[in-house]
């Protein structure tokens, strides 16, 4: 195989994007060769905006029988993720799934084991992986450097939406179209970065507001305590009610405090490790020695296309990927400790009860309503 066909299922905002994309040649190796989606309104926007070699079908399932594609991508609404995911690795197809993995660990764990057992390639959209600020804290967190971790903080609020946006897509933000609200529409990034930085907590308590600064049905305020193996502890807050908002993530090592902020990073560099310091200094209030360095980088943040590109590269040559499609349950572990705590009122220990959960869920899902669709609007970046 010297290119790899590609069939998108969804092309609303992300699958037309990621469609786009391939058409204009950003992705080596690769090339769009079908689309699916249930509404004919897509179809028709598939007729007149990609080339009419492009084959288009109404059923995800219909366009990987069909053998006209290699691998697919899955730009569907959340709980379908895995759906697709199982079905197309089991029909020989390589698959990458945009974030996040599914709404239910339950049903992701069950997806990761036909994943195991396939052949074929298997992959997420954690794009933000690509972000040079993230992938160079990665590289020294691994290193060593920076010493055990004492502390993480990230306020992640830029995420500011209107009613509006809420109303315009029936599905968006019901307990049985979507699954949940910013923890799983918009933070599964960030709790996968938070993950990949800092490694899975092992205790969580959270407090997730629904319907407080919007006419929904799910959460759109949270703020969560984290508990980390080690003695580390960890805030997370997040909402889409803010204006103006906040992305500052804050790390402290025994090697001093990077802050993440604005596409920079800055390093203030204990000179000595902090918890010798702590033991010998004879001063009471003398503080270790210090210097500011600002964290040079590649600068190099390919997002969804640096994803593709890596996912084609796995595909013919056996290259690294961005992100493997296993790794998405990570994230969705602790966001669904996350709704768990809050739900319960009370400390979620790592591993939870899947079980306790799906029920739950199923709780509100019960009473839940989805409205008439409107047609999303997306931002220009292709945002939910």
């Amino acid at each position: 195989m010297d290119l790899v066909r590609m069939g998108i299922i969804g092309i609303g905002g992300m699958g037309s994007a990621h469609a786009k994309s391939i058409v204009d040649g950003l992705v080596p190796g690769m090339k769009l060769t079908a689309v699916a989606d249930i509404r004919q309104s897509r179809l028709d926007w598939a007729k007149e905006n990609l080339p009419e070699d492009v084959k288009r079908f109404s059923d995800g399932r219909e366009m990987i029988d069909a053998g006209v594609c290699d691998a697919i991508l899955i730009a569907t609404p959340h709980s379908l993720h895995p759906e697709f995911a199982i079905y197309g690795l089991q029909h020989g197809v390589h698959v990458l799934s945009e974030k996040p993995a599914g709404v239910e660990t339950k049903q992701v764990r069950e997806m990761n084991e036909v994943a195991k057992r396939s052949d074929k390639v298997f992959a997420i959209m954690f794009n933000q992986r690509t972000n040079c600020v993230y992938r160079k804290l990665h590289e020294m967190i691994q290193s060593g450097e920076l010493g055990a971790m004492k502390r993480v903080n990230w306020i992640i609020t830029d995420w500011y939406r209107t009613q509006a946006y809420y109303d315009a897509a029936g599905w968006k933000a019901t307990w049985n179209g979507e699954g949940g609200g910013v923890l799983l529409n918009q933070c599964p990034h960030q709790l996968d970065l938070l993950q990949w930085l800092c490694g899975m907590p092992v205790k969580v308590r959270a407090f997730c507001h629904e319907a407080k600064w919007h006419d929904i049905e799910v959460e759109d305020d949270v703020t969560a305590y984290l508990e980390f193996e080690g003695g580390a502890t960890g805030v997370f807050v997040t909402t889409t009610g803010d204006a103006p908002g906040t992305n500052r993530l804050e790390l402290t090592f025994e090697y001093g405090k990077i802050v993440c902020e604005h596409d920079q990073l800055t390093y203030d560099h204990l000179l000595v490790n902090e918890r010798e310091f702590c033991k010998t200094e004879k001063v009471g209030f003398a503080k270790p020695p210090m210097e500011r360095i600002q964290i040079e980088t590649d600068g190099k943040n390919e997002q969804h296309v640096g994803v593709m590109k890596a996912f084609a590269d796995r595909i013919l040559n056996g290259g690294p990927l961005v992100a493997e499609g296993v790794e998405g349950i990570n994230g969705l572990t602790i966001s669904n400790a996350m709704y768990l705590s809050s739900w319960l009122d009370r400390t979620i220990e790592l591993p939870f009860d899947e079980e306790l959960f799906v029920s739950e869920l199923n709780k509100r899902r019960k009473n839940s309503k989805i409205k008439e669709d409107k047609g999303i609007v997306f931002d220009t970046k292709g945002s939910y």
